[in-house]
């Protein structure tokens, strides 16, 4: 049996994985460009439900931090999106990710890149599960047995009539969403550039 976590998974590691994913990631990114015709409609709606999921992500991510406010470490937080998932934020972190392999027009590249962020996520996650059994004993273990992991039950949410908020947290994710919604104007660049032929580029489904 594994030996539950002595204190909180460090997220600085997690971070700066997820950064070198991205760095090796970005040559792919600048240097490919889709099979079809980047004036198709199947590129444009491809481009479309992108930018729509990375804009859905950036409010998920909001509001699970609104209702987290730095305490999951502290106790059981089971409202609002947590009441659907154990581990919103990361959900709603995978769902932006797809957002941005759909808007590059490839298929090949958004799965590539879903499945990478979403793995490296949920091993997180689980690694943080051990120091929060640890933590809360019996309360998280019923939570973790009527709440999914990551990906979200609607029929389960509930939120109480107020909330406590602190702002902190959001003044950190606000840089993150910064990240994702710059992706939009560097997206259209590339396909601009990709579509003058400026530079050479390797078709990829």
């Amino acid at each position: 049996m594994t030996k539950p976590a002595a204190r909180p998974v460090n997220q600085k590691a997690r971070i700066g994985v997820l950064r070198a994913v991205f760095v090796l990631l970005l040559p792919i990114l600048v240097f490919t460009r889709p099979v079809w015709d980047l004036e198709s409609p199947l590129v444009e709606t491809m481009e479309q439900v992108g930018i729509y999921c990375v804009i859905f992500a950036v409010l998920g991510r909001f509001w699970s931090i609104l209702y987290s406010g730095g305490a999951k470490n502290r106790r059981v937080v089971r409202e609002g999106p947590y009441s659907m998932a154990r581990h919103p934020l990361y959900f709603f972190s995978t769902l932006g990710v797809a957002g941005l392999g759909l808007m590059s027009g490839s298929v090949l590249l958004a799965l590539a890149l879903t499945a990478t962020v979403g793995g490296i996520l949920a091993i997180t996650a689980r690694l943080e599960e051990e120091y929060l059994r640890r933590s809360f004993g019996a309360a998280y273990e019923e939570y973790a047995a009527e709440v999914p992991m990551i990906l979200p039950n609607l029929r389960l949410f509930r939120t109480p009539e107020r909330i406590e908020v602190t702002l902190r947290p959001l003044y950190g994710n606000f840089f993150d969403a910064l990240v994702f919604l710059a992706f939009i104007p560097v997206s259209e660049t590339l396909e601009w550039l990709k579509d003058d032929s400026v530079y050479p580029t390797v078709a990829i489904w």
